[in-house]
């Protein structure tokens, strides 16, 4: 997959295949003279903050992973200050950006104009709690083929994360009614094939733009 992409490549990305993958440097070009530095520091600073709050494309529905448990109520709520409409702001308790299966999920949930915090857990969707350490890969090559592996339908923790954090984001687009109802949606687009295929036609319609 290409991700190097210019905004209106993301954008006929998104015309053609519903998905886009939006590359920071490239959408946020001061960034770019930043990033040096914010590596040569090698902490968080108030950029992996602002970052998430930037969206170049001022998504209404959002889910949004944050690093720090007090960032759940902090970022939800300026998100509702922006006007955004239906927004999940995810923290792991095990320490994860995303909602988690190794612990419970805090979460600040914007809706309607209104916000609620509350916390999930795996448990509460019929699924085991287990540890996330065998989600961790040495490189991009293992990731791609543990999460290729997770969508042609292979049973194990990196499925039922992606499927976990998938049907979250399928609630938070209001596509589902529930965060229990986007993961069966979830569920069924693994087990039928058609994820794998829109993430294999994404990665064919990208490649045309490569340098």
């Amino acid at each position: 997959m290409n991700i190097d992409l210019q905004p209106e490549q993301v954008a006929a990305s998104i015309a053609e295949t519903g998905m886009g993958f939006m590359f920071a440097p490239n959408h946020h070009p001061a960034m770019r003279n930043i990033a040096p530095v914010r590596r040569e520091l090698g902490v968080r600073t108030i950029f992996n903050i602002l970052g998430p709050l930037t969206n170049p494309a001022d998504a209404p529905n959002q889910l949004m992973g944050v690093f720090h448990p007090d960032l759940v109520g902090i970022q939800v709520r300026v998100m509702q200050r922006l006007g955004a409409r239906h927004v999940l702001v995810v923290y792991g308790k095990d320490g994860m950006d995303e909602v988690s299966l190794g612990a419970a999920t805090l979460v600040g949930e914007l809706r309607d104009g209104e916000v609620r915090e509350y916390e999930i857990h795996p448990e509460d969707f019929g699924m085991q709690m287990v540890s996330n350490r065998t989600l961790k890969v040495e490189n991009a090559d293992e990731s791609r083929v543990m999460l290729l592996e997770a969508l042609g339908n292979k049973p194990g923790v990196a499925r039922e994360i992606v499927t976990l954090n998938a049907g979250t984001a399928l609630y938070s687009a209001n596509v589902a009614g529930s965060i229990a109802d986007g993961i069966q949606l979830a569920r069924e687009a693994i087990a039928s094939g058609r994820a794998r295929e829109k993430v294999d036609e994404l990665a064919r319609f990208t490649q045309q733009f490569k340098r």
